[in-house]
């Protein structure tokens, strides 16, 4: 939801770029937990978001909207939805990351907003301006380059796309405020990630919680503070900026993986990738042109924009 006045606030801006910030640091902090199994970090980014995220909306008093979705059959369904699906794109993410695959996941988070125009198209029946058909056709074939070069599918980064351009697009129907959803999700997950990382410490022997070294303690714990902090740090911030402000913004975080996976991670860009990144650069140039085009011509009209139309990326939610 935008502010009433539609316009930017510095606590608005404050927030998503604290948000912003912290999930383009996220790769370094994931690449410490390159020696544990995905599956156990995600059970831990799973159990230990819910404290975290219960004292949030305590502190708000918002506790009440979660024990009403509790009670609904439909709202808990929704939230399935949504659960498996962030749970999906976290678990590709994390993957992706200590797998050495980081530029994957930068490629598909630059491609996630225009996802999410053309599933707008497909579903909503939103119409395409040829400037947003150009930008999609220019994400299509940058998708096709990097195929045909590595002789299969970019698994991963069409994989993030996919599930959180679906994520995306179920969340607009939860019935509950984004904080709230949030915890709903991670409740939902709760008894899978619990019953494996059970299964880890009493049955396999193979669990890093309480049993290694406690380095590995703590950065299990601290799985809860990277991925419920910046998500709500977001959601809050969201609210208080223009859609062409978070537009811009969007891009912080793939650009930081980017940088991090080339210079930091010492991925090889290769040729292939070094047609299609500038390539989805171009397709988001166009598309944020676009953007900006319809939002200036909405501020100078009498009919507002209709913002709960678009939805723009947070990546790995």
């Amino acid at each position: 939801m935008q502010s009433p006045t539609n316009v930017d606030s510095a606590r608005g801006f404050g927030f998503a770029l604290a948000a912003y910030v912290l999930w383009g640091f996220l790769p370094l902090y994931m690449k410490l937990l390159s020696h544990i199994s995905t599956l156990e970090v995600l059970a831990h980014r799973v159990i230990w978001s819910i404290p975290i995220a219960g004292a949030v909306l305590w502190a708000l008093g918002r506790t009440d909207d979660l024990v009403a979705a509790l009670k609904s059959p439909r709202t808990l369904a929704m939230g399935a939805i949504t659960a498996m699906l962030i749970s999906l794109n976290w678990g590709l993410y994390i993957w992706a990351i200590v797998s050495g695959h980081a530029l994957d996941a930068a490629f598909g988070y630059y491609i996630n907003p225009l996802f999410s125009v053309l599933l707008g198209a497909i579903l909503l029946g939103e119409h395409l301006n040829k400037a947003k058909v150009l930008a999609i056709l220019l994400a299509l074939a940058a998708v096709i380059v990097l195929t045909l070069d590595a002789q299969r599918f970019p698994t991963v980064a069409v994989g993030l796309t996919l599930t959180w351009g679906l994520y995306a697009y179920f969340k607009k129907s939860l019935p509950i405020g984004p904080n709230q959803g949030f915890l709903l999700e991670v409740l939902l997950l709760a008894p899978p990630a619990l019953a494996y990382a059970i299964y880890l410490a009493i049955f396999s022997h193979d669990s890093h919680f309480l049993r290694t070294a406690p380095l590995d303690t703590w950065l299990l714990l601290g799985c809860g503070v990277v991925t419920a902090v910046p998500l709500m740090l977001y959601a809050n911030g969201a609210k208080f900026l223009r859609l062409s402000t978070i537009g811009m913004m969007q891009y912080i975080v793939p650009t930081m993986i980017f940088l991090v996976a080339v210079f930091m991670f010492g991925e090889e860009l290769g040729k292939a990738r070094m047609i299609a990144f500038p390539m989805i650069w171009l397709a988001l140039i166009i598309y944020t042109t676009s953007l900006l085009r319809e939002a200036r011509a909405a501020s100078k009209s009498t009919k507002p924009l209709d913002l709960s139309r678009v939805e723009l990326t947070s990546p790995d939610k």
